[in-house]
């Protein structure tokens, strides 16, 4: 028997997809191999078209920290695809800086970012998705595990990506009524592209695998996984925030000392 696509039929928009097989870039794969119609957005041209290509979707630019490009974007995906019944959200900056040497720009940019531009995504997308006929979608907004296992030099992260998280419970409390559902899908330390320096250091991956119960990091395939049944319709859930994370939360991110002394060893072996 043929298996079914589990999202035939839908409409779906990822934002944060520019970057080469990013994690915006892996759920567009997944969306589209599921049977979904996809528009892939972010702030370069020529990954996302050659992507749209490869999909057989559609491709738009924007920034989400400017509404007007957002509110452009949820308008040209009604145009092109007749309706929206899932929008993805995949943008985020991993500023690590300590909270006493966080400059006003950066707090100002990550700010922009990962509070207001997701305030302008649900924005557009809630009034889609109450005008459009039928009514309702699913929301996701790409948060971390870092908001209940803190790390350190992070605090301008974490604190913009806690309040995107109360947004979003805001959003399935207030837009339920409309066939909306609302949730945060948070991964932790996941390799990628934007990762690749970290992942090259000696020892810092050994300071992490022994807080994963399930005993390994999470993929950005794990993620993507999380926000395909999300948006299935089989997903009675709104207002949760999902951690395909391999049960990180319940152990907690390891603290700087421990990188330090993990990668410290690491060191010391390869010049023994």
């Amino acid at each position: 028997m043929l298996a079914v696509a589990r999202l035939a039929g839908k409409k779906a928009v990822i934002l944060g997809a520019a970057g080469k097989d990013n994690m915006g870039q892996t759920i567009a794969r997944l969306f589209a191999r599921e049977g979904a119609e996809v528009l892939v957005a972010g702030r370069k041209a020529g990954p996302l078209e050659e992507l749209a290509k490869e999909l057989g979707g559609h491709w738009a630019l924007c920034d989400i920290s400017d509404r007007a490009q957002v509110r452009a974007l949820a308008e040209t995906a009604a145009s092109k695809m007749g309706r929206v019944d899932a929008a993805i959200n995949a943008t985020g900056w991993g500023l690590l800086a300590s909270l006493i040497d966080t400059t006003e720009e950066q707090l100002d940019q990550i700010v922009a970012l990962q509070f207001k531009g997701v305030h302008h995504f649900l924005q557009a997308f809630v009034e889609q998705m109450i005008a459009q006929t039928p009514q309702g979608g699913s929301l996701i907004s790409l948060s971390s595990a870092t908001t209940k296992a803190l790390i350190n030099n992070h605090a301008a992260y974490i604190g913009t990506k806690t309040g995107a998280e109360a947004l979003m419970r805001c959003v399935a409390n207030d837009y339920g009524q409309y066939g909306i559902r609302a949730n945060t899908v948070s991964p932790a330390f996941t390799e990628s592209p934007m990762t690749a320096q970290s992942f090259a250091v000696p020892g810092l991956v050994d300071a992490f695998l022994p807080k994963y119960p399930l005993g390994r990091l999470n993929t950005s395939d794990d993620v993507a996984a999380a926000c395909l049944w999300l948006c299935g319709d089989d997903a009675f859930v709104t207002g949760q925030n999902i951690q395909p994370n391999g049960g990180l939360t319940l152990r907690g991110n390891p603290q700087a000392v421990d990188i330090e002394r993990s990668v410290g060893a690491a060191m010391a072996a390869a010049k023994a």
